[in-house]
């Protein structure tokens, strides 16, 4: 059976829990030989919540939990899009001299696992050079996101440009992997022909989940889990809802993970009024994430649906982290989400593409006034995952695609 994986990576951090902590490691423990082609900036690896690692992890390869790890110094192919287009259309592989392909037709490997839009470009080159030597491989692309994203904000011409570059890869490769229902239809209205499988971004299942009791506190715990900062996470706007409800009822902000600054970034403004309702815990180890969720009422996720497919179709992690621990889902309108919601009872929608502090803080006093229902909400979040969608069921997908690729 065919046996050597290779990740192609070209701006995630190599300890990705996606790439690294589930895929990765459940192929090796299936007995697949693991490779993964990673970017440096700067000559350093960076961990999941950017920081560097400036005093491990020097060596341009090295082995780490059984996986062995080559790396690069990042590249950035948007850059030279009009090149990578042309490239693809020659139908051969002469031109794709970037260091991932290279290094990767270097590996020979049987499976070559492309995880972003330029990665998959990279991989295209592999296959084709490859199989110019007379040697075969499949090449699967696991698209964590929907790229091009026709509602984003980017030029006509580079979308147009990712558009046909898009369809002549989906021409090429083996099998699409990808984290959404919507995100599976979209290809398919390319493609109808195209293999593809969703495996949703879920944890292994939590070891001893406990939901709260029905006869909890008169206070609300929020969680966020993640990266948080002036553009992502929407902390302004937790703040907010924070001032709205504690003018009614005791409501906490509990941040899983942390802030993650930028060059020019200015730190996270907390009001004197809320320093004793905002709990950061830092950035934890994954594994440990079941234990900071440990009394909470419910988790937070506020995307604009609005002017992104991607997050209208999201399923992001934090998603399936809070249902694993028992805790219930409070979101916007984006579309993937909300249909789970509906359908197994795991948490609360409010019915806005783009939703402000007043309307959580609706959806917030109507939930604190029935803490019955989100007591059951946490029952049927831990519930659906144990049954269906903790991560110990989506290896099983994983493993399914690799074996019809194998025969």
């Amino acid at each position: 059976m065919c046996k050597n994986v290779c990740f192609l990576i070209t701006e995630h951090p190599f300890l990705d829990a996606r790439i690294f902590k589930k895929e990765a490691k459940s192929l090796l423990k299936e007995g697949y030989n693991v490779t993964m082609i990673v970017p440096r900036k700067d000559g350093y690896l960076f961990d999941v919540d950017g920081t560097i690692f400036r005093d491990s992890f020097r060596s341009p390869t090295f082995i780490h939990e059984g996986i062995k790890v080559i790396t690069y110094e990042q590249m950035y192919p948007e850059n030279n899009i009009k090149n990578l287009h042309y490239n693809l259309r020659t139908g051969n592989e002469t031109r794709f001299t970037d260091p991932l392909t290279q290094i990767g037709i270097a590996q020979k490997a049987d499976f070559y696992h492309a995880h972003e839009f330029f990665s998959l470009y990279s991989g295209i080159g592999i296959k084709r050079a490859l199989t110019s030597k007379g040697e075969r491989c499949k090449v699967i692309y696991d698209s964590h996101e929907l790229e091009p994203d026709s509602l984003v904000d980017q030029p006509n011409n580079t979308k147009k440009i990712k558009e046909q570059m898009l369809i002549y890869m989906l021409q090429e490769l083996d099998y699409v992997i990808t984290v959404s229902e919507s995100i599976k239809s979209w290809y398919l209205s390319i493609d109808p022909q195209l293999d593809i499988e969703v495996i949703y971004n879920s944890p292994p299942l939590a070891p001893d989940s406990k939901s709260r009791q029905q006869d909890t506190p008169s206070n609300l715990v929020i969680a966020y889990e993640g990266v948080i900062n002036h553009k992502r996470g929407n902390f302004n706007k937790l703040i907010d809802v924070l001032e709205l409800c504690n003018q009614k009822f005791d409501l906490e902000a509990k941040i899983i993970g942390g802030w993650k600054k930028s060059k020019h970034g200015q730190p996270l403004d907390i009001p004197a009024s809320l320093k004793e309702k905002v709990h950061f815990t830092g950035w934890v180890n994954y594994d440990s994430i079941p234990k900071f969720m440990h009394n909470v009422d419910l988790g937070w996720i506020d995307l604009d649906a609005a002017h992104s497919l991607n997050n209208r179709f999201a399923m992001p992690n934090k998603f399936f982290s809070y249902l694993n621990n028992g805790v219930p889902v409070l979101v916007n309108q984006c579309q993937d989400m909300a249909h789970f919601i509906q359908t197994y009872t795991c948490g609360y929608t409010v019915n806005k593409l783009q939703a402000t502090a007043d309307d959580y803080f609706q959806a917030l006093l109507l939930l604190h006034t029935n803490k019955n229902r989100i007591y059951e909400m946490s029952l049927n979040a831990r519930k659906v995952m144990e049954s269906q969608f903790s991560w110990e069921h989506m290896e099983k997908r994983l493993f399914a695609v690799y074996d019809q690729l194998a025969k």
